[in-house]
């Protein structure tokens, strides 16, 4: 795997949770433009795999590789590689009360393009930009997260990706816990943010996020290792007879 030909590059990742390895040799890339989904039943690895990438310390990558544009960034910290274009949006994003929602994007904004915008000129982008997304004004002068319902957390999390402009935007099962009027908001905002600049690794435990997000290629995690890649239509078999059969044809091979 050629870490310089791919924008984004997982060589054979290993990740332990407070010792126990939960993800044991993942390799996968992704290139501009491209949205690839990781699929897996609950349990299968899929977060740890993502925080670890991030630079959460409690997710420790105990071998293998990570690469951004060709550069290899597995020890930085995860402020360094937001900084560099890496963003994850999380499952359950946390409230921080007592810091407002534009003053919490100003300050990333500013550090991921290493200047600070003078203040009209960055309102007038942030207010664009949840024009463009759908989000009610009024969220710039709320506390982050702070009594928001589960579709404003996610739309938010869609917000400072719009704003931060990643190279790799890793969404962390962004549809778990909204309702199907909320998940189709997200996965349009998701839409209008991922461009042709920018690859998209989608996690998610059901197939209904990828009737909207549409993948180009999707990978099936068990156990914490990839055992089946293909393309949309695997998202699609994966609805309609689960994972169950993908479960006995891997114990079948192992057995064999």
């Amino acid at each position: 795997m050629n870490s310089k030909q791919h924008l984004f590059v997982c060589e054979d990742i290993h990740v332990a949770v407070q010792g126990k390895e939960i993800v044991k040799g993942v390799s996968l890339t992704l290139d501009r433009g491209e949205k690839v989904a990781l699929m897996g039943p609950n349990g299968s690895g899929k977060s740890s795999l993502t925080n670890a990438i991030m630079g959460n310390p409690s997710y420790q990558i105990t071998s293998g590789r990570v690469f951004l544009e060709g550069e290899e960034i597995t020890a930085l910290s995860a402020d360094e590689k937001a900084r560099r274009g890496l963003f994850l949006a999380f499952q359950y994003p946390v409230a921080i009360p007592g810091v407002t929602v534009a003053n919490f994007l100003r300050s990333a904004v500013h550090a991921r393009r290493g200047k600070e915008l003078p203040i009209r000129e960055y309102r007038n982008e942030l207010m664009e930009a949840m024009k463009a997304l759908d989000v009610d004004p009024s969220f710039a002068g709320r506390y982050l997260n702070d009594g928001f319902s589960g579709g404003e957390k996610k739309r938010v999390e869609i917000l400072q990706m719009a704003m931060l402009k990643p190279s790799i935007a890793m969404l962390d099962e962004t549809d778990s816990g909204l309702d199907i009027d909320a998940l189709r908001t997200v996965a349009e905002g998701i839409n209008r943010v991922i461009g042709p600049e920018m690859g998209a690794l989608v996690v998610t435990h059901y197939q209904r996020l990828l009737n909207y997000v549409k993948p180009d290629k999707v990978h099936v995690l068990m156990e914490g290792r990839i055992v089946r890649s293909g393309g949309p239509e695997l998202a699609l078999a994966l609805e309609e007879k689960g994972y169950e059969w993908i479960e006995k044809e891997v114990l079948s091979a192992q057995k064999g």
